[in-house]
């Protein structure tokens, strides 16, 4: 007979994480409570209880003055709320993939959805998930749901927000997803199940497959465990769900050519290796004795060394890392990079091999520390060697700034930039850069006194007389650019084309007539321009933006004609009358006789710049394309009709 340990058996890295704060705790001497009990597992509760450290069902039986552990199923929260209020200290001791659940349910109803919950209804990590949310549904699986959804018929036009039980099983889980993406019409779908759950779950099916017997070990009232069990049972006839080793009764052992044990989340180590050692006394042929895989599981590893592993898990505060050994790695999300602006997600994905450093080896707390980033700063300082001897660009995001220059994450490594080499005007501040991902060159290393200097500058004029050299090679007349105005002038805009500046002429902004080129553009504008012409010798380009597609008289002749009344805007004030623009590029003169029903001595007492006005086109020099307007003209009917009516009126008195 053969004795087979699943290898992801035991703690996972939630509940280690809740009982090493626990211990910690317990350790202290401070007065404290656990809210709950800390883990589904009754041996672990009462060894913490020999400790000093008890549980209480209620929060309002935490005593005044007492620190409070929050277990690791999470809690409400109104629980949270009502200790705060109180004083009380709280130990959070939250998996942090319940955290985030937590977050996701939250967040859904903010955006006005419905919360659904698959899980037990009764289980704390459900029961404080919903805590979370003022509506939320919690539905146990596929069956119940579809009860739920045809209760009422417009359920399933709800904007519902799915999140799972972290202990659920894929099949629970598949199961939902596929009846809501059938029956509902706007539903979203978060697979919350822990991945190291799966994983265990995954590994005890099929070694269940190959098993006359399946022994799973952990607390009867542990959830994940009773799914253990419960997946076992689906590829093995014999299942055994024991608590301690003591419940095992070999007698009563079928016989089997293979005997797989796993253990649920909360079952610790001792209690494995117990029933290993009951066990050993009676079947002679072990795959692999307790000891060996504990010693398996403590290979030596010692700060500083690089280790590969896989990601199992991304939580919202770390990246669970399996080495190949019993221990689990950590990478807590501060490890992972130096770029402040980089999402989890595009960095690391389940599946993924990392390359890391070990920061700490926990023998009692059975982790181990990683860090990404140092790795990446090691290796950083041979690239930035390398880089200033072949004075290559390298690219880093500013993380600080002050009066003397800016700081530049590159591969791990701060790089000083002074003020001079950031490219910025003198009077700009440097916290313009702050968090902006820049390009330069390594201008000094100094590995020993860990400085380095770089300039931006350096690379941007070097770029810049490179696009230069492009466009004094290809430019010429009508080629079209999209360029960014660089400055304005009272005569016109300059516009950088891609390492040259071209000047846009004021004619040449806009067919309106205007006073500056403020009114038509600002600096930092992205424009289109032509070149009107290049002086390639004397490096200057004249740039139009102008639409010359379209003539503006052609516009005016196909709009207007002698007659018709225009709404015009008065541009220029004369001694001898106004200019009024008819259309954009289109001018027409109301000579000062013309401006009113009555004598004008000057135009600037009946009109003035800016001015809207109505006209009446009076006439059109179509070979001088000259436009003659009348305001006047529209006023007279109404003059001559009132002067015909008052003879009458005399008669009839």
């Amino acid at each position: 007979m053969k004795v087979i340990l699943a290898r992801s058996a035991g703690f996972c890295y939630g509940v280690r994480r809740a009982v090493e704060l626990a211990e910690e705790t317990a350790f202290s001497g401070k007065p404290c409570v656990m809210l709950g009990s800390i883990i589904h597992n009754r041996n672990v509760v009462d060894r913490l209880a020999e400790k000093g450290l008890f549980a209480v069902e209620r929060p309002e039986q935490v005593p005044d003055g007492s620190r409070v552990i929050i277990r690791s199923h999470g809690e409400s929260r109104a629980v949270h709320d009502s200790l705060r209020e109180r004083g009380v200290e709280i130990l959070d001791a939250t998996c942090p993939n319940v955290t985030r659940i937590h977050q996701i349910v939250q967040g859904a109803e903010e955006r006005g959805r419905t919360p659904v919950i698959v899980g037990a209804p009764d289980h704390p990590e459900v029961l404080a998930i919903a805590g979370w949310c003022k509506g939320p549904v919690v539905v146990s699986g596929e069956k119940d749901l579809e009860n739920w959804l045809f209760q009422r018929s417009e359920r399933t036009n709800l904007p519902l927000t799915f999140v799972s039980q972290t202990t659920s099983t894929k099949k629970i889980w598949e199961g939902c997803v596929k009846k809501a993406k059938k029956e509902c019409t706007n539903a979203e779908f978060f697979d919350t199940i822990c991945g190291a759950t799966s994983k265990r779950q995954e590994e005890a099916r099929q070694l269940a497959g190959k098993c006359g017997l399946m022994v799973v070990v952990g607390d009867r009232h542990s959830s994940n465990t009773k799914r253990l069990a419960e997946i076992c049972a689906e590829t093995c006839s014999h299942v055994l769900l024991i608590e301690r080793a003591e419940d095992l009764d070999l007698s009563q052992i079928p016989p089997a050519d293979m005997v797989g044990i796993t253990a649920g989340a909360s079952t610790p180590a001792w209690i494995i290796k117990e029933v290993y050692d009951k066990m050993s006394d009676e079947i002679m042929e072990i795959e692999k004795s307790f000891a060996e895989l504990l010693e398996e599981s403590i290979k030596t590893l010692n700060n500083g060394d690089k280790v590969t592993g896989t990601v199992v898990a991304i939580t919202p505060t770390e990246v669970q890392v399996e080495l190949g050994i019993k221990y689990p790695g950590y990478i807590a999300l501060s490890e992972l990079s130096d770029d402040p602006t980089a999402k989890v997600e595009d960095l690391v994905k389940v599946g993924d091999e990392i390359e890391t450093i070990v920061m700490q080896v926990s023998d009692r707390d059975c982790l181990v520390k990683l860090s990404k980033r140092r790795l990446d700063i090691n290796k950083g300082w041979e690239e930035i060697e390398a880089a200033r001897e072949s004075e290559a660009v390298v690219e880093g995001f500013v993380t600080e700034d002050n009066k003397g220059g800016v700081v530049v994450a590159v591969k791990g490594v701060r790089v000083f930039v002074p003020a001079s080499q950031t490219g910025l005007p003198r009077e700009t501040p440097m916290s313009e850069l702050l968090k902006q991902k820049v390009r330069l060159v390594i201008t000094e290393v100094n590995r020993a006194r860990r400085r380095v200097v770089g300039s931006i500058s350096k690379v941007t004029r070097a770029e810049r007389a490179a696009a230069a050299e492009k466009v004094w090679a290809e430019i010429e007349d009508g080629k079209r650019y999209t360029g960014t105005v660089k400055s304005l002038t009272s005569y016109g805009a300059f516009v950088d084309i891609g390492g040259v500046d071209g000047m846009v002429h004021i004619s040449e902004l806009s067919w309106s007539r205007i006073k500056h080129p403020s009114e038509v553009v600002k600096v930092g504008d992205t424009v289109e321009v032509y070149v009107i012409s290049a002086d390639k010798e004397k490096k200057k380009i004249s740039l139009g933006m102008k639409d010359h597609s379209q003539d503006p008289w052609t516009v005016f002749t196909s709009t207007y004609q002698v007659g018709d009344t225009a709404n015009v805007r008065i541009v220029k004030l004369m001694t001898f009358g106004a200019f009024a623009e008819v259309v954009p590029g289109v001018d027409g003169l109301i000579h000062i006789s013309q401006l009113a029903d009555h004598r004008v001595e000057k135009p600037g007492d009946v009109v003035a710049e800016g001015d809207k006005v109505d006209v009446k086109i009076t006439d059109v020099d179509m070979e001088n394309k000259k436009i003659s307007l009348s305001i006047r003209a529209l006023l007279e009917p109404a003059y001559e009709e009132e002067a015909e009516e008052a003879p009458e009126a005399e008669t009839q008195e």
